[in-house]
């Protein structure tokens, strides 16, 4: 015990080092940033609460695409996680060929998400191009795109990670659940359920946070169109960042406000479903 007290700063200190160097100090410089007028790092100009003030009086690009956003991730979390767990219980039965499909069902989760993008573009243009519309022509069809797009690409991984819940339920519950005649539906709702918590906590921090944080499938499928109403946060960041010249103090204070949105979001949700483990 002696010795590993001895030796622990001396492993931790190249993590901590490069953490710090490539987290801590870009988080930090990244703040003071979003209160200036910039073009580049050398030539700040602070200006106090300028660039907070315009995100919500002048620039109405950011509430436009929060609120598409958070339309976006409500839809998408709760159909991921409902879908995968209903797949999960499937696959985690004694079903021939179970193996293959749980892989076939991961495997889109491992194409990038730019490729996945054009892919869907091409596939959902295919299809309303019989109608005389593309995915552009109305956003709708953008914000349904990408909730399929999500879907098909979220719910093998949310999957794979309701199974391992599944497979350690203990069987000795089950069984005494049948023998105190508890359907289906009963043990489903009051056993399975309450037995997979840790899971869902997993699942539902991973979807919301990949929901809030999407950025290249959205470029790739709509790049906002039709005129911005697909445009989600990262990538609305993006183009004021990148996008509009001399408004890069105005695209860091929205990565600022997007981080405590994010975070508080996740972490709200991380405390309740935690007390839910606690609670079973």
């Amino acid at each position: 015990m002696r010795a590993v007290k001895r030796y622990f700063p001396i492993f931790v200190m190249p993590t901590l080092i490069a953490f710090i160097i490539a987290f801590v100090v870009p988080f930090v410089l990244g703040l003071f940033l979003s209160f200036c007028d910039f073009r580049t790092v050398s030539d700040a100009q602070f200006t106090g609460f300028s660039n907070y003030i315009r995100i919500f009086s002048e620039d109405n690009t950011f509430l436009n695409s929060l609120w598409f956003t958070i339309k976006y991730a409500v839809i998408s979390v709760l159909t991921i996680n409902v879908l995968a767990f209903l797949l999960a219980l499937l696959l985690s039965g004694n079903i021939f060929g179970t193996k293959f499909f749980r892989t076939v069902f991961f495997m889109p989760n491992l194409i990038g998400g730019i490729v996945l993008g054009y892919i869907w573009q091409l596939i959902i243009n295919g299809v309303l191009y019989r109608y005389g519309a593309a995915i552009t022509t109305d956003a709708r069809y953008g914000f349904w795109g990408l909730v399929v797009l999500m879907n098909w690409q979220m719910i093998g991984y949310m999957m794979i990670i309701y199974i391992a819940g599944l497979s350690n339920i203990s069987t000795d519950i089950l069984e005494a659940a049948r023998v105190d005649g508890a359907g289906y539906f009963t043990t489903l709702f009051k056993v399975t359920i309450p037995s997979v918590m840790p899971s869902i906590t997993i699942c539902l921090f991973l979807t919301i946070t990949n929901a809030f944080k999407l950025f290249d499938q959205n470029l790739a499928l709509t790049a906002g169109a039709p005129a911005g109403k697909t445009r989600m946060l990262a990538l609305d960041i993006y183009e004021t960042f990148y996008g509009r010249v001399g408004n890069e103090g105005l695209g860091q204070a929205k990565s600022v406000i997007f981080f405590l949105i994010v975070a508080v979001v996740s972490l709200t949700q991380l405390i309740l479903t935690r007390r839910k483990e606690v609670e079973n």
